[in-house]
């Protein structure tokens, strides 16, 4: 049979054992053991992580397997100075933080400062995002701007989601799971060679659990999953120097709708604060779907590519990516978290991408050098209705459209000036355009036309606009690596990232004509220090990286609630976007590895993060002081030891792990209501694996301490809300799971 094995390009057959740095795999000999070789992509190329001199972490599908990891979310217990997290009020919306740089508000117009790249197709929209973990090969964490190779908004970081390329042997895995709160969750996965050259493979997964709380109202269950996806994919090798890949996905979550708890009662009705934090009164998809707006709750997501790898040469190899995404989200924002209908918003987002990139990719002598163009065009579009119910009722109606269109050259070139020195060079031309299309209108009743309320009368349009802008940024990057020996590397490096300008879809014009000339672009500008070091005869691996960044303009999206008719009640709100000055993160992050015996290992991360907002100016004056960079802990810490053992005709291991995370403002004012403070995560496996790595049988304990975890919150109420909206003190909280205990089986045919 043909392999596919490219001398200069990425190596698309990675092991699945060698691709984690936390990973407790071994390399044996029979007369030593040492960690194996961990390889990444970050550079778009298959490198050694130890060679790699920026900051990036690896997990392999296996070591995200032996923990049990249900989403990319759990990431951010082991991997420094990262946060991610569901969205407020969604299950599957992605919110997502490295080094103080991200994005709360998933709202047409807005764009994450991290990247999300799945199998190398940049995702541009978070609904959908929160990826679930299966059928996946590696998941890398790029810390710090990639503007260079990675472009669109990583400004923060990137994060990779690779999946499993296909075997040339018949493969078939079955995975079963149960667990609390009636938990469901089966994986089925099956490849095979057509023939010499062709192969094909699908994964289906179902994953279902009940709520970690019940709504009171509707008798539905809360916080729970209901989700059918897959995966399609077709590799064909014509010869030993090409490689064309086909896939496609699709996920269908039908989640009941999220809301959040209630701190304080109901200022009018009375409803008193409930026990139990995942529990809901809301009923505002009940009311809605009475009221003959649509109340469904669904987010669909699908998406197709095709990459085309062709070896040129010895040293060159050109590479295609093709891709189209899209996805479509109907859900109830129930603001109030009651039965009565307050402060809801029954919202819809639709969103497609079309994306294509080239890329030339060479390596010989001293030489090692990426190329490229990239083209995106994109709509991200939203219609909601903001309904006060008990003031009319009254609506707000918002419906905006953003276009994207984008374009960028890059390149990025390393050059061994001598066998220890290494000198890479890299920058990125981009032009961004982006389109806008805003309607907001007050309507009389429960609901718009625009959402199903053909009897809602019209009251008056508070914005009514187009407008277009074009951004262009140059992002240059440079980095001194110096290999100190076998086992240890020193670099020092600059790089940028930008977040292109945009528009607010929620701005109303005739109120505050500014928003028609959008928001500015922002700019990062990061120092990065490491140190690389592999040492007790490669039983240890430490990694060190201390930063600064200076973050210029920073994008920071809100609400307020407005008094139109001036009687003293809100009846609307409108959309603020502010370019904060300048903010100043500066950071230390410390990773390792480590085999105690040949048994016995441990797993370790820490980071150190100072985030201070330095100017932010509000009518002439600057409240920086009381303003604070979001979502973003100024400690973390992870510790993991893992003990194997023979048993069976397997091993048997062992594994315990806790994470710490310091204080975190979820915005950019302290609001202790929402606010999480510094808290623990105690996590336990225990998982059985067959020698010859057929069958795997594992219970896995996540939280358990059943700690109650601040994950978002909306506040337009007491408890130091920055604006009161409706009249039942609207201020609710969203949190992680609970207590969970999971049992899994996996057979590989």
């Amino acid at each position: 049979m043909q392999t596919f094995t490219p001398r200069s390009a990425i190596a698309l057959a990675v092991s699945l054992a060698a691709a984690t740095q936390l990973s407790p795999a071994l390399a044996q000999t029979e007369t030593s053991f040492a960690l194996e070789e961990v390889l990444v992509t970050a550079r778009r190329r298959s490198e050694n992580l130890q060679d790699v001199p920026i900051a990036v972490t690896a997990l392999s599908g296996d070591a995200l397997r032996m923990r049990g990891a249900a989403d990319i979310s759990e990431l951010a217990q082991i991997i420094p100075s990262v946060t991610l997290e569901p969205s407020r009020a969604t299950s599957t919306t992605l919110t997502a933080f490295i080094r103080g740089v991200g994005q709360q508000d998933p709202l047409a117009g807005f764009e994450q400062g991290v990247a999300l790249y799945l199998d190398d197709v940049y995702v541009a929209r978070p609904q959908g995002s929160l990826l679930d973990i299966y059928d996946v090969e590696r998941v890398e964490v790029l810390r710090g701007p990639q503007g260079t190779l990675y472009g669109r908004n990583a400004v923060g970081g990137a994060i990779k989601y690779v999946t499993r390329r296909l075997s040339d042997q018949v493969d078939v895995r079955l995975k079963g799971s149960l667990g609390t709160y009636n938990q469901q969750a089966l994986v089925a996965t099956a490849s095979a060679p057509i023939t010499d050259t062709l192969r094909v493979g699908a994964t289906v997964a179902r994953l279902t659990r009940d709520g970690y709380g019940k709504n009171l109202t509707t008798g539905e269950e809360h916080y729970d999953k209901d989700l059918f996806a897959y995966r399609l994919s077709a590799e064909w090798l014509p010869s030993a120097d090409w490689l064309i890949r086909l896939a496609y996905d699709k996920s269908d979550d039908k989640t009941n709708p999220v809301a959040g708890y209630r701190p304080f009662p109901g200022a009018v009705s009375g409803v008193p604060v409930l026990d139990d934090v995942y529990d809901t009164t809301a009923g505002a998809s009940e009311q809605i779907s009475t009221a003959g707006i649509n109340g469904n709750n669904q987010v669909e997501a699908e998406g197709i590519m095709m990459s085309i790898d062709w070896n040129v040469s010895d040293a060159t190899t050109l590479r295609s990516i093709t891709a189209y995404r899209e996805d479509y989200t109907e859900s109830v924002i129930d603001f109030d978290g009651l039965a009565v209908m307050d402060f809801d918003a029954p919202v819809i987002y639709d969103n497609e991408q079309l994306s294509q990139e080239f890329q030339l990719l060479y390596n010989a002598d001293r030489w090692n050098a990426v190329a490229g163009f990239y083209y995106l065009d994109a709509t991200a579009s939203n219609d909601f209705d903001v309904v006060l119910g008990q003031i009319g009722p009254v609506t707000a109606y918002t419906g905006g459209t953003v276009d994207t269109e984008a374009w960028s050259v890059f390149a990025d070139l390393t050059y061994s000036l001598t066998d220890q020195l290494s000198l890479s060079v890299g920058g990125r031309y981009t032009e961004d355009k982006r389109t806008a299309d805003i309607f907001r209108a007050n309507y009389l009743g429960f609901g718009s036309p625009f959402l199903g309320n053909d009897s809602a009368i019209f009251l008056g349009a508070t914005s009514d606009y187009e407008a277009s802008n074009t951004y262009t940024d140059f992002s240059p990057r440079i980095n001194l690596s110096y290999a100190i020996n076998d086992t240890a590397t020193a670099y020092a490096g600059y790089s940028q990232g930008w977040k292109a300008g945009s528009f607010d879809p929620r701005g109303a014009n005739f109120i505050t004509p500014e928003v028609e000339r959008g928001f500015e672009p922002e700019t990062l500008d990061s120092w990065e220090v490491g140190l690389k070091m592999t040492w007790l005869d490669g039983r240890a691996v430490t990694n060190i990286a201390a930063f600064y960044s200076d973050y210029e303009d920073m994008q920071i999206p809100g609400s307020v609630g407005v008094d139109s008719d001036n009687d003293g009640v809100n009846d609307g709100f409108v959309g603020t976007v502010t370019n904060a000055g300048k903010a100043e993160i500066s950071g230390f992050e410390l990773e390792g590895n480590i085999m105690l015996t040949e048994r016995l290992s441990a797993q370790m991360s820490l980071s150190l993060l100072d985030a201070e907002i330095k100017e932010w100016l509000f009518n002439g004056v600057d409240i920086s002081e009381d303003r604070a960079v979001q979502n973003t802990p100024e400690e973390m810490a992870y510790l993991g030891v893992t003990y194997t053992l023979p048993v069976a005709k397997g091993d048997l291991s062992f594994n315990a792990n806790w994470s710490y995370k310091g204080d975190v403002t979820q915005f950019e004012t302290e609001v202790p209501v929402i606010d999480q403070k510094s808290h623990d995560i105690i996590n336990a496996s225990i998982v059985w694996l067959s020698d010859d790595d057929k069958w795997l049988v594992g219970l896995h304990g996540k939280n358990l301490g059943d700690e109650e975890i601040k994950t978002a919150g909306y506040c337009f109420g007491s408890g130091g809300c920055p604006s009161f909206l409706g009249l039942e003190d609207n201020t609710t909280v969203f949190y992680a799971p609970p207590r969970t205990v999971t049992g899994t089986v996996e057979y590989r045919f």
